[in-house]
């Protein structure tokens, strides 16, 4: 017979495997079952636009140093979310900030986080766009979100995109005290969703009759990004639209869209930052000054930053030396210098752009496309973080991740929504099949995106209403040796990404919906 301590024990395992098991089950279950965003509208009878912005902060309560323990946080104890404050007092909670490695508490603030807002509206259709300053925002929450807002801000549909910074809070939960501990503070996160939703509360009362000024820089940035992954392909272009008052001149507001990391401070910093966003939307807004003097007068009004096609990987490494606009002098070692120097170019380059308009619309038809899309989670590790409750979202299906595309057309400017870090190649082209590649087939995701997307000024928004991870041409795809291009071993990108299949699919559902835009 079974011994009764040998029983015991047997029971308590069984006991401790069954109890992992219901744990894995909730932490991937539906989190909005049945829930499906797919919106047609397309309209032809031009009317007048109406736009509104609103700025909320969203940045985290940070605690007060702990600097008699350690200077370098990302060596706190790992002895749970608590620290005392280096003299035995109190507890410290850290604020993880996500981007680089485990264990990055913050030590302080440098500038504010933002969830800044423009709604936009004709007589049929109210669409708002909210740009946060987070490393990204998943699907889940961003249904959250829409399922908190009240029917009368009479919404047709809420795009949420985030910046990507990389010296923000954690918000999807791969940044924690170890690789198997979250580091989202719920507190956190359902203060940003409020600040989200109020955000679009205050756009929609603050929207006047308006027209859009479009202008470009498609060449005047490339210095400012570097391309780590072959082939070198970029996203470069500053594309801007200027919302202006159609009754004062005044303006309400601008969207930048740009493609690059906002990870210029790198791994050391340690204070909370939008990175160079921050200088872009100063400069953009109050004008840029050196050394107290005003240089270039300002645009005022609320200023987003949305990136772009960032994958591949898209940054301004500490390798790219940036000059200061104005004494010439250059920064390539991390810091908050360079990447004020950065954004006082971009700024820069964005109000010489802007003074003269490419194109106004005064009044459009609004066209919208939305795609609710599943993706295949073949990534062990996403499979594990999303099981053991890393990965702050749900599955919607068995080892399946919901997410979402959009494609929006007013007049001749066209938008289309990516759920995380696409590859340059696959927007403006240059996707290749290299030898050494894991499928040695011909390039699947063709014609680029731009190339279908209709209109002159072709916006594509990264991150928005998900992170995902990296989207990667599937004939590039390289986890198996021989590695493409002569590496010795695999190139970084594949280890977050969901899968191979995740570009070809999101490609062909862009593609059907900007078919379906332009009937």
């Amino acid at each position: 017979m079974m011994k009764k301590g040998v029983k015991i024990a047997l029971g308590v395992v069984l006991f401790l495997f069954a109890a992992s098991l219901v744990w894995a089950y909730l932490n991937m279950v539906d989190r909005h079952r049945g829930y499906r965003a797919d919106v047609k509208i397309i309209e032809q009878e031009p009317s007048q636009l109406r736009v509104g912005f609103s700025a909320l902060p969203i940045t985290p309560d940070v605690p007060d140093r702990w600097e008699d323990v350690n200077q370098d946080a990302r060596y706190v104890p790992a002895d749970g979310d608590s620290f005392t404050d280096g003299n035995g007092n109190g507890k410290f909670d850290p604020v993880w900030i996500a981007g680089f490695s485990n264990r990055r508490a913050a030590n302080g603030v440098h500038d504010d986080l933002w969830a800044r807002t423009m709604v936009i509206e004709d007589d049929h259709t109210r669409i708002a766009l909210v740009v946060i300053d987070a490393i990204g925002f998943m699907h889940d929450d961003v249904v959250a979100v829409r399922k908190s807002l009240p029917d009368s801000l009479e919404l047709d549909y809420l795009i949420i995109a985030s910046t990507h910074t990389h010296e923000g809070p954690d918000l999807l939960g791969l940044w924690g005290s170890s690789y198997l501990k979250s580091g989202v503070s719920s507190a956190y996160l359902s203060f940003v969703k409020k600040q989200i939703a109020q955000s679009v509360a205050d756009a929609v009362e603050h929207r006047k009759p308006a027209r859009l000024e479009l202008s470009q820089d498609l060449t005047g940035a490339a210095h400012l990004v570097k391309d780590t992954r072959k082939p070198e392909v970029f996203d470069s272009g500053i594309r801007l639209i200027r919302a202006v008052d159609s009754r004062t001149g005044e303006t309400l507001g601008t969207l930048m869209n740009w493609a690059d990391h906002p990870e210029t401070l790198w791994s050391r910093n340690l204070l909370i930052s939008s990175d160079f966003p921050h200088f872009v939307r100063e400069g953009i807004e109050k004008g840029v000054y050196h050394e107290g003097k005003l240089k270039k007068k300002g645009l005022g009004g609320i200023t987003l930053y949305a990136n772009g096609a960032l994958g591949g990987l898209m940054a301004t490494h500490p390798s790219l030396a940036v000059r200061d606009p104005f004494t010439d002098e250059e920064y390539k070692e991390p810091s908050f210098e360079k990447a004020h120097a950065q954004g006082q170019q971009l700024a820069l380059l964005a109000l010489n752009a802007m003074e003269q308009p490419e194109a106004v619309i005064e009044k459009a038809a609004i066209s919208l496309v939305v795609r609710t899309i599943k993706l295949p989670i073949a990534n062990t590790l996403f499979k594990l973080g999303t099981a053991f409750g890393v990965l702050n979202r749900g599955t919607a299906g068995w080892m399946t991740m919901r997410s979402e595309v959009a494609a929006i057309q007013i007049g001749p400017l066209s938008l289309v929504t990516i759920p995380g870090e696409i590859y340059p190649e696959l927007v403006n082209g240059g996707v290749e099949a290299p030898d050494g590649g894991d499928y040695q087939i011909a390039p699947l995701e063709v014609p680029p995106i731009r190339e279908m997307m209709p209109g002159t000024y072709k916006f594509v928004l990264g991150l928005a209403n998900d992170e995902i991870g990296y989207i990667i041409p599937k004939s590039q795809w390289d986890v198996e040796a021989p590695y493409t291009y002569g590496r010795d071993n695999s190139p970084y990108g594949e280890e977050n990404s969901p899968g191979p299949e995740t570009a070809p699919l999101i490609h062909q559902n862009l593609k059907e919906i900007l078919d379906e835009l332009k009937q």
